[in-house]
């Protein structure tokens, strides 16, 4: 029996336009609710931003920053953070890597320096509503939960593998593909933070249901009792997934719940 389902959201849960339908997921909703089953937003983006699209559902929960923050509406419920000695080697190791742009993904903030170019800083608001530009990310005091970059999207497999063999065992590189890459927490993921909340909320991973298209998603698709990949998805995640659905763009992720997860 399936007792919460989780989804990640750019590629999958969201539309390529940012939106959803709002509609059918008002009324799945509601019968989650009656059943008594969770819904869980589990994303590589920040806090601020997926609440963003659920404000409306204060029973939401939140597996964010790729598994390093995880929270209801109102109160935090873990977090990781990165020991300052390895940010500050994570940032002289990244220096080495001009064609990346990168921002700082903090427990209060998303920190971008004074050289990464406004058109992108524009563009990564939409992701991080909580973005500050400060003179030096080095600085920053707030506990880092991740790394994310931007690079060329053809240079994306590359760069995953070149920062792999160079960050050491201290970050791990994760791509959700499209030129975005995380450096995250070794242990620290989207499975992590779910077997993390369940333990909390009293539900087995077997009891899960989770839906992803990208690769930082592969260890809640591998983990949970039924990992369901999109038709968009990655070949590593449509290899690993248990079942498939509809891609993003025909809102795959709701017409699945509402045919095979809910009575």
């Amino acid at each position: 029996m399936i007792r919460l389902i989780a989804t990640d959201m750019d590629g999958t849960f969201l539309r390529g336009d940012g939106t959803y339908d709002r509609a059918t997921f008002a009324a799945l909703h509601a019968r989650m609710q009656a059943q008594g089953v969770r819904f869980v937003c589990a994303s590589g983006n920040q806090y601020a931003q997926l609440h963003s699209f659920f404000a409306a559902y204060p029973d939401v929960l939140y597996v964010a920053e790729n598994g390093a923050y995880i929270r209801t509406a109102d109160r935090e419920l873990a977090f990781h953070a990165f020991a300052p000695d390895v940010v500050a080697d994570v940032l002289a190791i990244l220096a080495g890597f001009p064609e990346l742009q990168v921002l700082v993904c903090g427990r209060r903030s998303a920190y971008a320096g004074p050289t990464v170019p406004a058109a992108h800083i524009a563009e990564m608001r939409r992701y991080y509503h909580q973005l500050a530009v400060v003179p030096a990310v080095a600085d920053v005091e707030d506990d880092v939960l991740k790394f994310a970059l931007s690079c060329p999207p053809a240079r994306t497999e590359a760069l995953v593998a070149a920062l792999g063999e160079r960050l050491g065992g201290q970050a791990v590189a994760v791509s959700s593909g499209h030129g975005d890459i995380d450096l995250i927490q070794p242990g620290v993921h989207k499975a992590a933070g779910l077997r993390e909340l369940g333990a909390t909320l009293g539900i087995d991973v077997a009891e899960m249901a989770a839906f992803g298209d990208g690769g930082n998603d592969l260890e809640m698709i591998r983990e949970v009792g039924l990992g369901v990949a999109m038709a968009n998805a990655q070949a590593p995640v449509l290899a690993a997934a248990a079942d498939r659905c509809d891609d993003n763009e025909a809102q795959g992720v709701l017409t699945y719940i509402d045919r095979h997860l809910l009575a």
